[in-house]
């Protein structure tokens, strides 16, 4: 009985030290490219929240969803030396695979890690937000 309760209790150790570890690995510069998992060429559908009007536009136009990821696949995230938490967000980006989301972020926060943009990538979302005709959610 005692070895089985020693084992367990290695096992219990051994997930929190990964999970220590994990946490306090250095972030990677990446791309949207790197980030998403999938095939970028799958989405066919791009829902985007703007965090200061609560408004939500979507994009189902296979060619308009293919120009907007070109634009911004390839943008590094860089990681911020503050992780801190922030509050308020400008937009939000919902990617999308036969209606289920598979991706989202905001332009300086993936997978709760804060990150900056080179090249910015707000004003790309801004155009896209304020200039192409989509369908109000």
């Amino acid at each position: 009985m005692k070895k089985r309760v020693g084992l367990v209790f290695c096992i219990v150790m051994i997930f929190a030290l990964f999970g220590c570890i994990e946490k306090w690995m250095p972030l990677e510069t990446k791309t949207l490219s790197e980030f998403y998992e999938g095939n970028l060429e799958e989405v066919n559908k791009v829902v985007i929240a703007d965090g200061t009007t609560g408004g939500k536009k979507t994009l189902n136009d296979s060619k308009q969803i293919k120009d907007f990821l070109d634009k911004i696949k390839d943008i590094k995230f860089i990681p911020e030396e503050n992780q801190e938490d922030v509050k308020g967000w400008r937009y939000s980006v919902a990617l999308y695979v036969d209606d289920e989301e598979t991706f989202k972020f905001l332009p300086s926060q993936v997978n709760g890690n804060y990150y900056y943009t080179e090249p910015e990538m707000i004003p790309i979302i801004d155009d896209l937000y304020n200039s192409l005709v989509m369908q109000e959610e």
